[in-house]
């Protein structure tokens, strides 16, 4: 019996969901942003109609292509409207629980030492964190899979740079 193009998605899916949402959930900072993308992802998959040769790669290069998407547009709606920084108070949101102090902090710090590296080094980074495979970030990120394993340890090195100085100007 063949498979069909339902039965893949579905295991795809089960199988990614949870990685491709954790990455843009890291990479952009904001939870519900990372939901949308990684369902819209998963949308334009089921819209292709067929598996990619290598979905993994597919997966996460239509993730990041909707991020750089949603950033741009999120910050040209922000330069256009001149958000005013405590609109946060008018909002409908509920109020949530937030994190120890020290946690915020120390998210603060991981966050502020990731803006800071290249955003190649970020997406290597974050992608490694996820799992990914050598051959699957190469892909993500078009560049050779042998230079994957360098380009990540000068990344590593970057990002504990930047964290390291933000700990010591502190």
């Amino acid at each position: 019996m063949t498979r069909s193009f339902r039965d893949d998605f579905v295991e795809l899916y089960d199988a990614h969901f949870t990685r491709v949402y954790r990455y843009m959930d890291r990479l952009s900072g904001d939870p519900d942003l990372a939901a949308d993308i990684a369902q819209e992802t998963f949308i334009k998959l089921y819209q292709r109609g067929s598996i990619p040769d290598t979905p993994g790669a597919w997966l996460v290069t239509v993730a990041m292509n909707l991020f750089r998407n949603a950033h741009a547009t999120h910050s040209r709606r922000r330069h256009l409207l001149n958000v005013v920084p405590d609109a946060a108070m008018f909002s409908d949101r509920a109020v949530e629980t937030t994190p120890s102090a020290e946690t915020r902090a120390l998210q603060e710090r991981v966050r502020r030492a990731l803006d800071r590296v290249p955003e190649r080094d970020r997406h290597l980074l974050l992608l490694r964190a996820e799992g990914y495979s050598y051959r699957e970030i190469a892909a993500a990120l078009q560049i050779q899979e042998t230079s994957v394993g360098t380009l990540l340890a000068r990344a590593k090195r970057a990002f504990r740079d930047n964290y390291e100085a933000r700990a010591d100007a502190s």
